[in-house]
């Protein structure tokens, strides 16, 4: 049995140490906005937060997520309107939609890094998120927009 903090709430797991935290995520905890993509890795539709920072969840055991703070999609704002989703929205970003949680869970982890990131860091920071419907430019668009809206935010 293990302790898992998932977006604020702590569950309890009967599965074993090793098991990917996509599992846990997907078939034990049954929250499926979390996507399985390459189980590599490599194409970030599987990014959630562990303790802040983005993680390949298909990579990281419920072992290592069980001593800190998981964050799912469904976790960064109860009600989808985190500043990212509705720039998500706003951009019309989404065609296909398989990789759109685990890109703005990546967006989210660099925007609380940097408020104000450049094209540059945007690129840099999102490589390794793929999309297989080619909606890069977009995805700028609504990183930079929502960046924009949580600077705005923060001066009220």
């Amino acid at each position: 049995m293990t302790i898992l903090t998932i977006n604020g709430f702590r569950r309890v797991v009967d599965m074993p140490d090793d098991t990917p935290l996509l599992w846990v995520i997907r078939e034990h905890l049954q929250m499926t906005g979390t996507k399985f993509g390459c189980g590599a890795g490599l194409c970030g539709a599987c990014t959630v937060h562990l303790n802040g920072e983005a993680v390949r969840s298909c990579q990281t055991s419920l072992s290592d997520a069980a001593a800190g703070e998981v964050t799912t999609i469904e976790g960064l704002d109860p009600q989808g309107e985190h500043p990212l989703q509705r720039a998500w929205v706003a951009e019309q970003v989404p065609q296909c939609g398989w990789c759109q949680s685990g890109q703005i869970m990546q967006a989210a982890s660099l925007l609380q890094k940097n408020a104000n990131p450049t094209d540059a860091q945007i690129v840099k920071a999102m490589n390794g998120n793929l999309c297989r419907c080619m909606t890069y430019v977009r995805i700028k668009k609504a990183i930079k927009r929502a960046a924009a809206d949580m600077r705005k935010a923060k001066e009220i």
